[in-house]
């Protein structure tokens, strides 16, 4: 007697709590997929953004007129808003008489260290997420398949011959938790390390740009 044993009928035949499972798994698994699109999308931007302010800043415009144009974008680039509050800052400072250029340069450098740390908790913003459906997803797939087994095991109890034919379509729905605990698994952890290395390449880039800006302004300071 021939058996539909395609992915549909396995899960549409199994027992409520492997199709909890399943169905849990395939809404974490878009989840996650959500989550990858708008990671490759926001940080793709997030690097032409930095790449074309940091061609402007060091095309030797004045930094008085690039603060201001800086203040009149909308979205910005991390190292622009970097670049506003270490500039703010400062100006901020001059504004008040504050000649000792130490004092200057230190308060410039801690508002750029905490807009750092926005620009870099603004990045890393769902990735926590990608990590545990990347480390969990097996586990409750694995939990599906063996509630499937057994309770596979318990409806053969009551058989007097028990044959490959019956084992098989039991087992096979208990498998399909697995699998699909892995298909959302993978992507998840290939995500989560590609865009941590995307992460700390552009961390890479915001803290040079702090210590190169502070070069400068620390030059100014001195000069004025």
């Amino acid at each position: 007697m021939n058996q539909d044993l395609s992915i549909v009928s396995l899960i549409l035949h199994a027992s409520l709590a492997v199709q909890l499972v399943i169905a849990g798994l395939l809404l974490v698994s878009l989840a996650s997929w959500s989550v990858i699109f708008g990671k490759l999308i926001g940080l793709g931007q997030i690097k032409r953004r930095n790449d074309a302010f940091e061609a402007e800043f060091w095309s030797g415009k004045n930094l008085n007129d690039l603060y201001q144009a800086v203040g009149n974008r909308q979205d910005g680039a991390p190292l622009e808003r970097i670049f506003a509050s270490g500039m703010r800052e400062f100006l901020k400072l001059r504004e008040k008489r504050v000649t000792d250029s130490g004092a200057l340069l230190d308060a410039a450098r801690r508002a750029m260290r905490a807009s750092f740390q926005r620009e870099l908790d603004a990045m890393e913003s769902n990735l926590s997420f990608l990590a545990s459906v990347g480390s969990v997803s097996p586990y409750v797939g694995l939990f599906g398949t063996i509630w499937g087994i057994m309770h596979a095991f318990v409806g053969l109890s009551n058989l007097t011959q028990v044959t490959l034919a019956t084992v098989a379509p039991g087992i096979a729905e208990a498998l399909v938790a697995t699998a699909i605990g892995l298909f959302a698994a993978i992507p998840a952890v290939l995500a989560y390390n590609r865009f941590a290395r995307q992460i700390d390449r552009a961390a890479i880039t915001l803290e040079t740009f702090i210590e190169e800006f502070s070069n400068i302004l620390q030059r100014n300071a001195t000069q004025n």
